[in-house]
């Protein structure tokens, strides 16, 4: 089992750049491909980001490609998502999760949430 808790969102401006971490607890964290989503309100919650379990391979949402950097350092138990040239689109609650089987950019194939951490950027 992992339990994951996330931080470092905020309220920054159009263009500004952010870096969420999840913290992993659970001696398995290294054996899970990690990703993250986000949900606007009103909206499903939405693939973003993810790596394999060494962090070699990467997966991103198309609109995040070019813009969004996930990372994990597994020695720490950390998941990060670099977050550059936000846009207001972007805001949203952002969730870490580990993926239990199949297609990555479902959430439904997710097993572990954190509580996530609200991102906002203003216009």
């Amino acid at each position: 089992q992992v339990q994951l808790v996330e931080s470092g969102g905020g309220l920054v401006q159009a263009g500004d750049s952010l870096r969420l971490s999840c913290a992993a607890s659970g001696r398995t964290f290294s054996s899970y491909i990690m990703g993250w989503f986000h949900q606007a309100p009103g909206k499903e919650r939405e693939f973003v980001a993810a790596t394999d379990w060494r962090g070699v391979r990467t997966y991103y949402a198309d609109a995040v490609k070019g813009r969004f950097t996930i990372s994990r350092d597994n020695a720490k138990n950390m998941v990060y998502l670099q977050m550059n040239s936000l846009k207001p689109e972007d805001t949203a609650v952002y969730y870490c999760a580990a993926n239990l089987r199949g297609l990555l950019t479902s959430a439904s194939n997710y097993g572990y949430w954190g509580q996530g951490t609200q991102v906002t950027v203003s216009s």
